[in-house]
């Protein structure tokens, strides 16, 4: 990849869309963290039906704001992001998590990789390079699993399919605007997008440890997410099989 030029990024427009729920501590450093780093960005929170002061705080940091009027999921309201991007007619948008554990220093070399090798989704990985991220047992084994399937699948290799620290081109968000997955997107939507003529790379990109509340992962809803993940995307696979076939005819 080559170096960062932070004037050459500033010619693409970029949403960063940053799903939240419940994330009025963590707000204030996620988007200070992404005011110091890209500048030139947008950026537009998206408030899952949370509890607490999200959507005040957002507002008070100066961000756009979506705000659900109940809690949707993670699938639902990423994909209100992008169908904000989408109308706004941005060049790229950014997934970028509101806990505060996506590093925004990441983010322009992310944007960078996308530019460079015309790529339709960039996915910011924890494993290309070592930066002593450890990730909890709970979700260690799950992720091996679905990084193993989806690289099946899309025919190249993807370290981190869990990732939600990703960038998307236009292409990429006109798709996902109007098909994105609802419970566990981040994987689910990887092999849509292969199928759907997209490009997709990974590049290194930095994780950070939450700096308040903890995840809600434990080792029954580890499970839970990996049978369930693994069944979505066989479906998947086998429903978009027969399109492709018929498309090569």
């Amino acid at each position: 990849m080559s170096s960062v030029n932070e004037e050459r990024l500033k010619q693409y427009s970029l949403l960063v869309i940053v799903p939240s729920y419940n994330e009025a501590k963590n707000l204030p450093n996620t988007v200070a963290d992404l005011k110091k780093f890209v500048p030139w960005a947008e950026i537009l929170v998206v408030d899952d039906g949370s509890t607490d002061n999200t959507a005040q705080t957002a507002t008070l940091l100066g961000c756009r704001l979506l705000k659900m009027p109940f809690n949707i999921g993670i699938g639902g309201a990423v994909q209100a992001g992008y169908q904000y991007a989408l109308a706004g007619d941005y060049d790229f948008a950014a997934q970028f998590d509101g806990d505060g554990q996506h590093d925004a220093q990441s983010l322009p070399g992310l944007l960078a990789a996308a530019i460079d090798n015309q790529t339709d989704l960039v996915i910011g990985s924890r494993y290309l390079e070592n930066n002593g991220y450890k990730t909890p047992i709970t979700r260690r084994l799950g992720m091996r699993v679905f990084s193993r399937l989806v690289s099946l699948i899309v025919k190249q290799k993807i370290s981190d399919s869990t990732s939600g620290f990703r960038i998307l081109s236009r292409r990429a968000i006109v798709f996902c605007a109007g098909t994105y997955p609802s419970d566990y997107p981040e994987v689910e939507i990887l092999p849509l997008l292969h199928f759907a003529g997209l490009k997709i790379m990974e590049a290194p990109a930095k994780m950070k440890a939450r700096s308040n509340g903890k995840s809600s992962i434990t080792w029954t809803k580890a499970i839970y997410y990996m049978v369930k993940v693994v069944l979505a995307i066989t479906i998947t696979v086998l429903r978009e099989m027969p399109v492709r076939k018929r498309e090569v005819v």
